[in-house]
């Protein structure tokens, strides 16, 4: 609300202004409100410059460390033999197996990378930018298909994508996961927090972002989660074995033991 002094006040305004309140998320809870991304039809210029800007965003906050981290950690138990197999879940721009490609490179570790996503424009996108990376491939999939459950990986990964979905959704997303990857399922996810919120809020303003990444930046973390909404979502999914962590900057950093995989107790 804006306070003038009295002396400027009119007497008798014709059409006095509506202010309108200012609506202050409920932290305390999962915002339900898509994000603009969520449209599969969506395909446009606009759509190509959001992608380009979650990269910039990811990159200098350190968005893709929870799932090198957790690879990293991961290394004892790969298949020995054969290629590493892993899929990344809502693989939009394509940047984290890019990432995850490069991180395989320099170790020497065999991959195979397979990206899944529902939107072809985003598919096209991310195939173009992995022109210079054979170890990795592209896949129009729904994720709740029997053909795509069918299909046998190492390790699942997903990054930004577990908060698209409602908890009910998101129960049964988790529990399928941990049954089809063979050594665990990586999930990098935000830290729904005011100060997140606020921040990136004010970031992609400052920056001058595209309505897209200024909409569905600050919505992202309203939708996310908290350590204990992780808690009850893995009890609810049955979930015993896995690994929570905070990862700097706003970030969980979720593994799950797979079906082959070593059994860990669930730590903060």
């Amino acid at each position: 609300m804006t306070f003038f002094p009295r002396s400027r006040l009119p007497r008798h305004p014709a059409n006095p202004p509506i202010l309108q309140p200012t609506i202050m998320p409920d932290f305390s809870r999962r915002a339900i409100e898509e994000e603009l991304m969520d449209d599969l039809s969506l395909a446009s210029d606009a759509l190509r410059r959001n992608l380009d800007e979650l990269e910039t965003i990811n990159t200098w906050l350190g968005g893709y460390a929870p799932v090198l981290h957790a690879l990293e950690q991961l290394r004892p138990q790969l298949p020995p033999g054969r290629p590493l197999r892993l899929a990344d879940l809502g693989s939009g721009g394509g940047d984290t197996l890019r990432h995850i490609a490069r991180w395989a490179r320099r170790r020497q570790i065999p991959v195979e990378l397979v990206g899944i996503d529902a939107n072809p424009f985003m598919l096209r996108y991310a195939a173009d930018k992995a022109r210079d990376y054979p170890e990795i491939s592209f896949q129009q999939q729904d994720i709740f298909s029997e053909q795509f459950r069918q299909q046998p990986f190492d390790v699942l990964t997903c990054s930004l994508f577990c908060h698209h979905f409602s908890d009910e959704t998101l129960t049964e997303m988790l529990a399928s996961w941990q049954e089809q990857a063979g050594l665990a399922v990586i999930i990098n996810d935000l830290h729904r927090h005011p100060l997140a919120y606020y921040s990136i809020k004010w970031l992609t303003r400052l920056l001058r972002g595209s309505h897209l990444v200024q909409n569905d930046a600050p919505l992202s973390v309203a939708r996310a989660f908290t350590g204990p909404d992780w808690k009850r979502l893995l009890q609810r999914a049955g979930i015993r074995h896995y690994r929570l962590r905070w990862r700097w900057a706003f970030r969980w950093q979720l593994v799950l033991t797979g079906t082959s995989g070593l059994e860990w107790i669930g730590v903060d």
